[in-house]
């Protein structure tokens, strides 16, 4: 006659064998999507290319200096869409890299402990802010204020967006770094102390120059 406590544990096993087999199953289902989504992507991305480029020339699509798509005399062309990326970039950058550093430096050296626990979560929220909210904050609040200054600019213009960018980014930035000062060991700030080097310089010329070196 089977041991009914050995019959239980066996039973136990294999059904905890065919929960193992469930979950693989769903997790080789979940990875075989992505795969899928990742090839369709791709070869989307190819056919409508070969369609494209049986209508405009690669040469002028490389070297033209016109984007008018919506225009009669259509051009489709991508030096204007890579110098508008290039010129808001640098513009974002320019915003984002010089705030985004002094609230690390703030954050990471200066802010009392309550005071980083309230901040540091708050600004990593901004990240979840719509691409699409900053854009209306582009073009009906940041462009009308750049108007007033700069009467003649236009409605869409590179200064707004790369602006707009910097704000986007900013908390990005300043997460990234409060975390790589943050990282920097308190022996190498105990060293500048005791040599009579100030917080704050100590923060410039100790903790800033080693956090870029982690980065990159």
């Amino acid at each position: 006659m089977a041991d009914p406590f050995v019959s239980d544990r066996l039973a136990r096993r294999q059904l905890r064998h065919v929960k193992e087999r469930i979950i693989e199953s769903l997790l080789f289902v979940a990875a075989s999507i992505s795969v899928a989504t990742t090839i369709g992507i791709v070869v989307i991305l190819l056919r409508e290319s070969f369609i494209f480029f049986q209508q405009v020339s690669i040469w002028d699509f490389l070297t033209d200096t016109q984007w008018t798509p919506l225009f009669s005399d259509a051009h489709y062309r991508i030096l204007p869409l890579l110098s508008s990326t290039l010129v808001s970039s640098m513009v974002a950058l320019m915003v984002a890299i010089p705030l985004g550093t002094i609230i690390a430096i703030y954050l990471s050296e200066f802010a009392p402990f309550s005071v980083r626990e309230v901040a540091k979560p708050n600004l990593e929220m901004l990240d979840g802010v719509p691409t699409i909210v900053y854009g209306y904050f582009a073009l009906l609040f940041v462009t009308p204020l750049l108007q007033e200054i700069f009467p003649g600019l236009p409605g869409f213009n590179l200064l707004s967006a790369g602006l707009v960018m910097g704000i986007m980014i900013i908390p990005y930035v300043s997460s990234v770094s409060e975390d790589a000062m943050r990282a920097v060991p308190m022996s190498l700030r105990e060293g500048s102390y005791a040599m009579g080097a100030t917080r704050f310089q100590t923060a410039i010329k100790v903790v800033v120059p080693t956090e870029i070196s982690c980065i990159a």
